[in-house]
């Protein structure tokens, strides 16, 4: 187990890192970062001094060398910058001249935009993706095993025919059509009776008491129209993998032994219909994390989706960066979680 932890460990790593060079070579190509820094009334000498602060005067390629060395746990760290103390490390070995190897935590630099600590506005944006995601996936599989189950055990029926219908409608409709759609119906032709809003956020401030209030009907809108799509698709894997275990051999033999149809459907056939969905939820959750983006921005919900957009509109390279990486790093782990999983759920499975 320990090694094969290792293993996927080291293919994650890999696959963020395969993130940020893609990413920063092509935030490169589309212009200096020097540009989105600046403007037009900013003199030679200010322009010089913050691209010298940000190792912007030197090549491509050290210029990738040293966000490397930004973002990785074993470093250089230079010991008279003053950010240095800001970063957190752990002297190792002195080089010379201020520097040394440390062991430090991952450095993703300061926003284009306000100066603050990209990491900060991650973790301050974090719980409001993280929220809608979970909310969006309960609603997903709650509803989408037991219809899977039902279509498949009412296999050719009109139960199963409305089912697959719907499921295609679903799978057919992107999440921010949805997100319009839902909007025009349930906030302005039945916002009088819902008493929904267009937009809004979980945590609501109380202009009269102070402090904050959760709204949860605020998360209602935007966790249905991001749920919908992996509602229909975890509904029809339900429904094929229930199919293709209620004919399996192991199946037929359970009810010959005059096992209760109830044992039979819950111990043997859902059981083992529940790798590939598991699969599927899992992908979803980390789709969900990633993919949040056009319906946060809708909903105007504050999470890392809107957050990513409005960077790219201000084209703050570093928040940009930092929110890919940490997404990567969620769908890495997510992955590893469900490999593990699987031995739990399915013995014949083998790390």
């Amino acid at each position: 187990m320990l090694r094969y932890l290792l293993k996927r460990t080291l293919a994650g790593l890999l696959v963020v890192w395969g993130i940020v060079s893609l990413l920063f070579v092509i935030f490169n190509l589309l212009g200096s970062p020097a540009e989105a820094m600046t403007d037009e009334n900013t003199d030679a000498a200010t322009r010089q001094a913050i691209m010298a602060a940000h190792h912007l005067d030197r090549s491509l390629l050290a210029q990738y060398g040293f966000y490397l060395n930004d973002l990785s746990p074993v470093g250089m760290v230079d010991e008279n910058d003053p950010e240095s103390a800001e970063i957190g490390y752990l002297r190792m070995i002195g080089i010379g001249s201020g520097k040394c190897l440390a062991l430090k935590t991952p450095w993703l630099r300061r926003s284009f935009q306000n100066n603050r600590k990209v990491s900060v506005r991650l973790l301050e944006h974090l719980p409001g993706t993280l929220v809608l995601a979970v909310a969006s996936m309960l609603f997903a599989v709650a509803l989408g095993l037991p219809l899977g189950v039902v279509s498949a055990l009412k296999k050719g029926g009109w139960v199963d025919r409305t089912i697959t219908f719907l499921t295609l409608l679903g799978v057919s409709a992107p999440s921010f059509f949805m997100a319009v759609l839902i909007i025009r119906l349930l906030a302005v032709d039945l916002g009088p009776w819902t008493g929904l809003h267009a937009s809004g956020y979980l945590w609501e401030e109380n202009i009269f008491s102070g402090g904050y209030r959760i709204r949860w009907s605020h998360l209602l809108m935007p966790a249905l129209a991001l749920g919908i799509r992996p509602l229909a698709i975890i509904t029809q894997l339900m429904r094929a993998s229930m199919d293709d275990a209620l004919s399996a051999d192991y199946v037929r033999t359970a009810r010959a032994k005059g096992l209760q149809e109830r044992v039979v459907l819950v111990r043997h056939a859902l059981r083992n219909a529940l790798n590939p969905v598991l699969t599927s939820i899992s992908g979803w959750f980390a789709s969900l994390l990633a993919g949040a983006f056009f319906v946060e921005t809708i909903f105007d919900w504050q999470g890392l989706g809107k957050l990513t957009i409005d960077a790219l509109g201000a084209k703050d390279y570093p928040l940009i960066l930092g929110a890919a990486i940490l997404i990567g790093v969620v769908f890495v782990t997510i992955n590893i979680i469900v490999d593990v999983l699987y031995t739990w759920i399915d013995p014949r499975v083998k790390l």
